[in-house]
C-alpha cells in the first residue's frame, strides 16, 4: 500500500475553516456506490451538498461477491479494479456537476474513499478494503484520504464501526441534548450510542459503538438464492411468514452476543444462519432471518449506558416495514427512520467518510476506545495527493 509524501499532504489541504469534502461508501450489501458532499471543519457540520448513487452491474456484483472473504489473489485484484473504476466514474460525474451548479461554488477540497471491504478479521488477519486511493487522487486531481481502518487495527482496535465520530457531529448538528442511538442496517448491523452532553466525540463516555449482528446480508443472500430477487423488497416475503423460535434461540446462543463491546463482524461471520432456516418455507425463512436481525439489535441495546431518547435507523433495513415493526416491538424506546430528523439515510455512510477525511487531513482522531476498542484515540488513514511521492 502506498503512502503520499507528508510534506505534500500538509500543503495540499487547507488547515483551518470548513472544507467541502466528498465522501464515498460501498457497503457489505454490494448494491453499489454512494457519494455525498459535506461541508465540515472535522468537528462541526456546516451543511450538506450534492449526492449520487451508482449501482453495481450484475457482473460486477458477482465478481465482488466471489472475492468476499479472500485476502489476496486474482479475484481480489479484479475486485479492486472494479471498485476503483466504479468510484472514479461516479466521483468524476459529481465533481463535474458540482462545478457547474454555481459559478461561485468552491471546489471540493478532499475526498474520503472507503473502498470495498472484502475481509475483516481484526483479531487475526486484519482488515481488507480494496480500491486504489492514490489512483483516484491522480485521476481526479484532488487529495484522497483512504485506508481508514488499518491503523486502528494495528493499535489493537476492531477497525469498525467508523461512522460514530460523524454520528456525534450529527447529534450536535441536530442540537440534541439527550442520549440517542444511530442504528445502521446494511449488510451488517451496527449501533452507535451518542451522548451529546459531552463536548467532543473523543471524550470518554461520549460514544459507544459496535456491530449488533448480521442485518440485510443473510436476508438478501437467501431471497436471491431461493427467489431470484436482490432483496426482500418492502418486506413482502417476510410479511407472509412465521418466525421459527427454535432457530431464533439457536442464533442468539452464539458466543458473539455474550461479548462486551466494542466488537465487529465480517459480512459472512454468520453464514450458518441460512442453515438454521434451510427447511423452512421461503416466507418463514425470510421472516426468521428478519427476526434474527431485530433480536440482535435488542440484545445490543442492553449495553447502552442509559436508555436513549430515540433510535434513528439508517441503511437499507429502514425500508423494510416488517423489520422496522419488529424493532419497535423489541425496543423500549421510539424507533424511527433517520429522515424523521431531516438526515439522508441513504447517504449517511458516504457523508461520514467525507467528515472523517477532513479529520484525518487535520490530524484529528477518527476512532477511540469506546468505538473500536483501540488502545488510544487514533486518526487512521492514508492521504494521497495529485503528484505526491508515493
Amino acid at each position: 500500500m502506498t503512502r503520499s509524501n507528508p510534506s505534500a499532504r500538509l500543503s495540499a489541504i487547507p488547515k483551518t475553516g470548513a472544507l467541502r469534502a466528498l465522501g464515498t461508501m460501498s457497503g457489505t450489501s454490494l448494491d453499489g456506490v454512494d457519494v455525498a458532499i459535506v461541508e465540515t471543519d472535522g468537528v462541526v457540520i456546516h451543511g450538506f451538498g450534492a449526492s449520487a448513487y451508482r449501482a453495481y452491474e450484475p457482473v460486477e456484483r458477482a465478481q465482488l461477491a466471489a472475492a468476499l472473504g479472500q485476502w489476496q489473489g486474482p479475484q481480489v485484484e479484479a475486485a479492486g479494479e472494479i471498485v476503483t473504476r466504479a468510484h472514479a466514474a461516479l466521483l468524476a460525474q459529481v465533481l463535474a456537476e458540482d462545478a457547474e451548479a454555481a459559478a461561485d461554488q468552491r471546489a471540493v477540497d478532499v475526498i474520503g474513499f472507503h473502498g470495498q471491504t472484502l475481509a475483516h478479521a481484526p483479531r487475526t488477519q486484519g482488515t481488507l478494503q480494496v480500491g486504489d486511493g492514490a489512483a483516484l487522487a491522480a485521476e481526479l486531481d484532488t487529495p484522497v484520504v483512504w485506508d481508514f481502518r488499518s491503523d486502528d487495527v494495528r493499535l489493537g482496535g476492531e477497525g469498525a464501526p467508523l461512522a460514530p465520530f460523524f454520528h456525534f457531529a450529527c447529534a450536535k448538528y441536530l442540537k440534541r441534548d439527550k442520549p440517542l442511538c444511530f442504528l445502521n442496517l446494511g449488510g451488517v448491523g451496527n449501533l452507535t450510542y451518542v451522548d451529546p452532553r459531552f463536548e467532543a466525540a473523543e471524550d470518554s463516555g461520549a460514544l459507544l459503538a459496535f456491530d449488533t449482528g448480521p442485518a440485510n446480508a443473510p436476508i438478501n443472500d437467501l431471497v436471491q438464492a431461493r427467489c431470484g430477487q436482490m432483496m426482500d423488497e418492502g418486506g413482502a416475503i417476510a410479511r407472509g411468514g412465521v418466525v421459527e423460535t427454535g432457530a431464533l434461540e439457536l442464533f442468539l446462543a452464539e458466543p458473539y452476543f455474550a461479548r462486551m463491546p466494542p466488537k465487529s463482524l465480517d459480512r459472512n461471520d454468520f453464514a450458518e444462519m441460512i442453515t438454521l432456516v434451510s427447511e423452512l418455507t421461503d416466507s418463514d425463512a425470510t421472516a426468521t432471518l428478519t427476526a434474527m436481525c431485530a433480536a440482535a439489535v435488542a440484545q445490543g441495546m442492553e449495553h447502552c449506558p442509559e436508555p436513549p431518547e430515540v433510535v434513528l435507523v439508517t441503511g437499507g433495513g429502514r425500508h423494510n416495514p416488517v423489520l422496522m415493526e419488529m424493532l419497535r416491538v423489541s425496543l423500549d424506546c421510539p424507533v424511527a427512520p433517520i429522515e424523521s430528523v431531516g438526515l439522508d439515510g441513504d447517504m449517511l455512510e458516504a457523508q461520514a467518510f467525507a467528515h472523517l477525511a477532513v479529520r484525518v487531513a487535520r490530524g484529528m482522531p477518527t476512532s477511540c476506545p469506546g468505538t473500536t476498542g483501540v488502545r488510544a484515540c487514533v486518526g487512521g488513514g492514508v492521504v494521497s495527493v495529485p503528484g505526491g511521492e508515493d
